[in-house]
């Protein structure tokens, strides 16, 4: 699995992850998953369709030329949410994965900005 390079630098953060109680402070199970599952499993078939979409030849993945404008794309779908789009999938589940891309690279630049 690839995994962000946020995801790298953040745990090579020893002052984030030496203690155990700092790491209980990061329940991604507990504290994500098991709150929204269903939730999780939408936003799981929107990366799905979009991969289908942009690029059905290649394995899952976030192809960050394709789209850039997270928040402009959030609002167009939130503006249509509670209903289905034209992929068959919801709005909503759309909304969701673009705020998680832009919370990501939001993260992702705060660290280069640490740099």
């Amino acid at each position: 699995m690839n995994h962000s390079k946020f995801y790298y630098d953040f745990d090579r953060n020893k002052e984030m992850t030496k203690k155990t109680e700092d790491r209980k402070q990061m329940p991604v199970y507990t504290g994500v998953l098991k709150y929204f599952p269903d939730a999780m499993l939408e936003v799981s078939k929107c990366s799905y369709a979009g991969q289908k979409q942009h690029n059905p030849d290649k394995p899952l993945h976030w192809d960050r030329n394709k789209s850039g404008d997270e928040l402009d794309a959030l609002t167009r779908h939130l503006i249509e949410a509670g209903s289905i789009d034209t992929d068959g999938i919801r709005h909503s589940a759309k909304v969701a994965w673009r705020a998680l891309a832009n919370l990501q690279k939001e993260l992702e630049n705060e660290i280069e900005k640490r740099k």
